[in-house]
């Protein structure tokens, strides 16, 4: 049974005063309201695969959240999220949570993970490299940090998390081809292509503006959802099907944090059917919009 906190429900009270409603934009549906509403009302076992981000509880300015309250009632918060998302997944299904702290708050990624313990198992724990340095080189971009005593913060984390800790993955999907090609006929592989391991490097693209993040304080690149619903296999890889008109129907992504919908979008990228839960109106108008030119 759910718990109801209080800090949660005054936080998104703003956002909840909105109307409801429902936005389709090609296979992807879009409901415009609270996750925990929507999540109760979806049939059981329905889902594939979950790729989300959720507040990070750090302060960050969202347009209709406050991303301020106690540690205790966040992560209490975070467990009734797990719990129907539990629900919703089918039993071989994956739930990619990506989260980060802070330079002076790290706990809260460990903490984020420790809430879904006694939902899920944790299958999985990947770094996501958002800015690598090899050498006198560097690769991608990060948020620099003013700090004497902190280093800048360059990664996040992605905890993939499944019913029973034994979800078989398509680990190709997801790869990379071998450096050495040699190790292709060495280790008895049947093509060029091997496991990426856990640590992710996925810079985000250049970004000038607010404006060209619509607004949102902490969106993902697309690249990142992409790769975890490659990872968790498609239609066309669990089944031998290459069938695109019933990958779109038969497969369902669902993220209960859209926000500006980089979720949907790899969906669409992936030809399969996306849902995405978001409770602030102006975000969920941003990732319509950002589907419908996708589609154009």
């Amino acid at each position: 049974m759910l718990q109801q906190h209080s800090t949660s429900t005054d936080r998104v009270a703003r956002a909840r005063s909105k109307r409801p409603r429902v936005i389709n934009v090609g296979d992807q549906t879009i409901h415009v309201d609270d996750c925990l509403t929507v999540l109760a009302a979806m049939p059981e076992k329905s889902v594939d695969v979950v790729v989300t981000s959720p507040p990070y509880n750090i302060g960050l300015k969202y347009a209709s959240y406050d991303d301020n309250g106690s540690r205790a009632d966040y992560l209490a918060w975070l467990k009734d999220v797990a719990l129907l998302l539990k629900r919703v997944l089918k039993d071989d299904g994956s739930f990619f949570l990506n989260i980060a702290g802070t330079s002076s708050d790290p706990w809260i990624a460990p903490d984020a993970a420790g809430a879904m313990r006694d939902v899920f198992q944790l299958q999985n724990a990947i770094i996501w490299v958002k800015s690598l340095s090899i050498g006198d080189d560097t690769f991608g971009h990060f948020k620099p940090v003013n700090s004497k005593r902190y280093l800048n913060h360059t990664h996040e984390h992605v905890f993939h998390f499944t019913k029973e800790g034994n979800t078989p993955l398509d680990r190709l999907a997801a790869g990379v081809p071998f450096k050495d090609k040699s190790n292709i006929a060495r280790w008895g592989h049947t093509e060029d292509r091997r496991c990426a391991g856990d640590v992710w490097f996925i810079p985000y693209e250049t970004i000038r503006s607010k404006s060209q993040r619509d607004h949102h304080p902490s969106p993902f690149p697309v690249a990142l959802p992409e790769r975890c619903i490659k990872l968790a296999g498609l239609p066309s890889t669990r089944n031998g099907q290459k069938d695109a008109e019933n990958i779109a129907t038969e497969f369902v992504v669902l993220d209960p944090f859209l926000g500006i919908g980089s979720t949907l979008l790899a969906a669409q990228r992936l030809e399969v059917r996306g849902i995405g839960i978001e409770i602030d109106p102006g975000y969920a108008d941003a990732a319509a919009w950002r589907l419908r030119e996708r589609l154009i």
